[in-house]
């Protein structure tokens, strides 16, 4: 998958994280995915935390409304809201529940440090910036999944995790994925002008979503460890 297809945002920060990003898209966690390999224990212990952390991402996105400034932005956030919420989270509700894994067990699932430290990170960037850096926090994972879904669909060798990686790979999360990438390009030529490494800020912009990238390996490695 091509990071021009995500906008170019995405495309210059993506580069700019250089080695981090190669890290969390290619991650051992991801290749366990794709080739079978994964434990069923720590994919389900992945699950309830990433359950954990969607509650709180779609909190993020929730914010998004709020950091808008036009009719579109908001338009564009809500549509995220309730991507999450009507078909990323039933993912993980209906593969738990099929490991005997009761919906009310899975929303009391306890957050892990690594996973507090991500959503709380992604949250304070909302808090203390506008939409510009609400969204280089949120980038990560949701242009990530994306990119590691279209990969997996024409690469993975097991059927084991196919549901996992159907979701990503589909056609509604790959138009969500670009809805993101555009609203990126939008938010940001707004907010610092559309010479985008120009900028004072960009700087600042590129090492939050960096940051991002990391905890994301930090995520992978969490659910490596159950």
């Amino acid at each position: 998958m091509s990071d021009a297809g995500y906008g170019r945002a995405f495309g210059l920060m993506r580069r700019a994280a250089g080695g981090a990003w190669r890290d969390y898209t290619r991650h051992a966690f991801v290749g366990g995915l794709g080739d079978g390999s994964l434990p069923e224990a720590a994919f389900l212990h992945y699950l309830r935390q990433d359950y954990v952390f969607l509650t709180h991402f779609a909190r993020a996105w929730a914010l998004a409304v709020v950091k808008s400034e036009t009719a579109a932005e908001m338009q564009a956030a809500v549509g995220t809201v309730n991507a999450l919420i009507t078909h990323e989270m039933p993912l993980h509700v209906g593969i738990c529940a099929e490991a005997g894994i009761s919906g009310k067990a899975l929303f009391a699932t306890r957050e892990r440090p690594g996973n507090l430290a991500y959503t709380r990170f992604v949250l304070d960037a909302g808090f203390s910036g506008d939409l510009a850096d609400l969204l280089a926090a949120l980038m990560p994972c949701v242009l990530g999944y994306g990119e590691i879904g279209a990969r997996l669909a024409q690469e993975a060798t097991s059927q084991r995790y196919r549901d996992w990686i159907d979701t990503y790979a589909g056609s509604e999360y790959q138009e969500a994925c670009r809805a993101a990438g555009a609203l990126f390009d939008q938010a940001l030529t707004r907010r610092i002008g559309a010479d985008f490494e120009a900028s004072p800020r960009w700087a600042r912009l590129c090492d939050r979503f960096r940051t991002a990238t990391e905890l994301e390996i930090g995520f992978w490695q969490m659910g490596m460890q159950p």
